[in-house]
């Protein structure tokens, strides 16, 4: 196995990469102030080039990108946080759980748009009442009367929600005494359906991103909007999410790289009793840190990638990099920050913005402390029937 960049992916690499730090990085400014003509000339001009949606498969409209060469794709586009809108691939999730469970009028409806990025989609899962790192306690359910679904319920942090053209809600459809791992069923809602209400766009430390609480309230939609099969919601957001995790590790590891460029860049452009910043051992201490935790996070990333790209499931491997990805990067960040001193608290640099975004990695997605055990439970479980844990692809 290797994990050097293949040949074959290098050239779209490289120019995805010119596209980040050319175009993307120092327009980020002008997008935060955007009403959208910025971010849709840019995303005209990544269709030109060839660079819009090259995960999707081809047969949807996108670059067709296999899933372990998109990976180390993902890894540059990651390096702002407006990579995915301008190069159309945070639809992604979205296009492939449609593209498996989708019925021929879903997918005339919502897949040629979404790729097209046309229309923007949205996940409603996670609930204010409920914790939501035990997901077979949402509340939310839908019940069928005649050949309509009427949905009611409370989510939040449905990203998204204020400018999408629907919401796949996680509900219960089942009884309660049906297994609670089968019990939830996955069902599309237009937002614009009577009885969809955004309350809010709930700001995450201080950032405004479209992360919305939504109230359901007798949301009628056809039982022809269901997702899949009924009471198949949490394997199909299972299939969704674990290679959303391992996309969500390599743009995480283009932020850090982008913040260590920052930092090491600083280190030499600055001075301090004579002598560049470069020059200071306590400096030199959080290259050093910042080298070990990026590489080792991408070792582990790109394992986990080849473990799936295998068929296997990678519990254990992607749950490992989620918790060691995100406080990677917030680590790289934070001693980047200390690097620029009090500059690098303010917005002057994208590292303010850059560190919230990395903290809240911890938790979406599933908390830290909910992979930690779920790694240790798998692990420690081949031991207790007298096997033991290989390390490598098994």
């Amino acid at each position: 196995m290797s994990f050097a960049v293949p040949d074959s992916v290098r050239p779209v690499r490289d120019a995805v990469h010119a596209f980040m730090t050319e175009r993307v990085e120092p327009a980020e400014p002008a997008l935060l102030e955007d009403d959208g003509t910025l971010l849709r000339e840019l995303q005209r001009e990544a269709k030109k080039e060839g660079l819009w949606a090259l995960g999707h498969p081809r047969e949807l409209g996108g670059g067709g990108l296999p899933f372990l060469d998109y990976v180390y794709v993902n890894e540059v586009q990651g390096r702002s946080e407006f990579g995915q809108l301008v190069l159309g691939t945070f639809t992604l999730q979205d296009s492939l759980m449609l593209h498996e469970h989708a019925s021929p009028a879903q997918r005339e409806r919502y897949l040629e748009p979404l790729v097209g990025g046309d229309i923007w989609p949205s996940f409603a899962m996670t609930e204010p009442l409920v914790s939501s790192s035990d997901p077979t306690q949402l509340r939310t359910a839908a019940v069928l009367d005649g050949d309509e679904w009427v949905i009611n319920g409370h989510k939040w942090f449905t990203t998204g929600a204020s400018r999408a053209a629907y919401t796949t809600v996680m509900c219960r459809t089942e009884p309660q005494d049906a297994p609670p791992h089968l019990a939830f069923s996955m069902i599309l809602v237009p937002t614009d359906t009577p009885g969809y209400t955004i309350v809010r766009e709930t700001p995450v430390l201080g950032l405004s991103g479209a992360h919305c609480e939504v109230r359901y309230d007798d949301v009628r939609v056809p039982a022809a909007n269901l997702l899949g099969p009924r009471g198949q919601g949490f394997v199909i957001a299972q299939r969704r999410l674990g290679p959303g995790r391992i996309f969500h590790c390599m743009r995480w590891l283009g932020q850090a790289q982008r913040a260590f460029d920052l930092m090491c860049g600083r280190l030499h452009a600055r001075s301090a009793f004579g002598e560049p910043l470069a020059r200071k051992q306590l400096m030199r201490q959080h290259v050093f840190d910042s080298y070990a935790e990026i590489q080792s996070a991408r070792l582990l990333t790109l394992h986990a990638a080849h473990a799936m790209d295998a068929g296997e499931d990678a519990r254990v491997e992607i749950g490992a990099i989620k918790v060691v990805g995100a406080r990677m990067l917030h680590n790289v960040i934070d001693r980047a920050i200390q690097v620029y001193g009090a500059a690098g608290l303010t917005s002057d640099t994208p590292l303010d913005r850059m560190y919230r975004h990395a903290r809240a990695g911890r938790i979406y997605d599933g908390p830290d402390e909910v992979h930690v055990d779920s790694v240790g439970r798998r692990i420690l479980g081949a031991y207790a029937v007298g096997g033991n844990w290989e390390f490598g692809l098994r």
